[in-house]
């Protein structure tokens, strides 16, 4: 059992090491933030199905969980376009680590969306993350418009996880992951449809949007496939052998790996100054110090 947890551990860190590298990957692809979230997306969904049609997973659902599930691949779309496109309007190193701040906004909309009371230690770290946010905005203020969008994928991805962690208890996660990314691409396929037909917009649908370079088709099948599909699947499989808490606790490494994987691929174009550092690391430390916190309340809820 010790040889499987530790193997499953290794797992948990590769994937870990590719969310890392989705932010390269976003910044190595060429066009804009929205047609690379429906490439995503749409490619993406097939790799599950085929996934699901491999393992004979049931696809029916209720009209009530569908509903749900669509609201979710909505939100999960817009939190990877505003992702993308602070990346494109900034860096990886400005996006990965003002995102880490979704542990932030977990913390603020647990108590409201699971009707419980607030943890005076979650004001605290609540306080100390707007500490970060403020020195990263103090010092790159050049990259303001990409902070905003960093700040605003971040409460989309806190709303996602918390939807996410009422349905995933009750149904099959790759179900589930199908039908969100599935929904999602169609809404960004409703949305592409109607700039194009409606607004005469040169960012919808056209020749140009399907004539992406060979590279781009190359990223975009690594982002879908590895980074999507393979990496959605894999967590839910470690989890069956590792706790929670060292899941949680170990996913706060990805903007660690992202940030180190940027500063060797792009060089001096993702150097920071020092001050962004120490707003990063105040984020950071944050999130892992809520996660010491409430391990250590759960701990002492087993023993009494």
């Amino acid at each position: 059992m010790p040889n499987v947890k530790f193997r499953n551990y290794l797992h948990l860190h590769f994937i870990i090491f590719i969310w890392g590298f989705t932010a390269i990957l976003g910044e190595l692809i060429s066009i804009d933030a929205l047609p690379l979230v429906w490439y995503r997306m749409l490619i993406a969904s097939v790799f599950v199905y085929l996934y699901i049609r491999l393992r004979k997973i049931s696809l029916k659902l209720s009209n009530k969980l569908l509903f749900t599930l669509c609201i979710a691949g909505l939100i999960i779309a817009l939190h990877w376009i505003t992702f993308f496109a602070a990346i494109k309007v900034s860096n990886v190193s400005i996006t990965l680590a003002v995102l880490s701040s979704g542990a932030f906004f977990t913390s603020i909309l647990e108590p409201v969306f699971y009707k419980r009371r607030l943890i005076w230690y979650e004001v605290i770290f609540g306080i100390m993350v707007i500490m970060g946010l403020y020195i990263i905005f103090n010092v790159e203020g050049d990259y303001f418009l990409g902070i905003v969008y960093a700040i605003f994928s971040a409460f989309l991805s806190t709303i996602f996880s918390l939807i996410n962690g009422k349905v995933a208890q009750k149904y099959d996660s790759s179900m589930i992951s199908f039908y969100e990314l599935l929904s999602g691409a169609g809404f960004v396929t409703i949305y592409l449809i109607g700039i194009t037909f409606f607004e005469e917009s040169t960012n919808g649908f056209s020749v140009a949007f399907f004539q992406l370079s060979a590279s781009d088709w190359g990223y975009l099948i690594i982002l879908a496939s590895i980074c999507t599909a393979y990496a959605f699947i894999g967590s839910v499989q470690v989890m069956k052998y590792l706790s929670p808490y060292t899941v949680m606790l170990t996913i706060n490494l990805e903007p660690v790996y992202g940030i180190v994987l940027a500063f060797l691929i792009f060089g001096d174009s993702e150097k920071m100054s020092p001050d962004f550092y120490y707003g990063a690391l105040i984020i950071l430390g944050t999130v892992i110090l809520n996660g010491i916190f409430k391990n250590a309340k759960k701990l002492k809820r087993e023993r009494t």
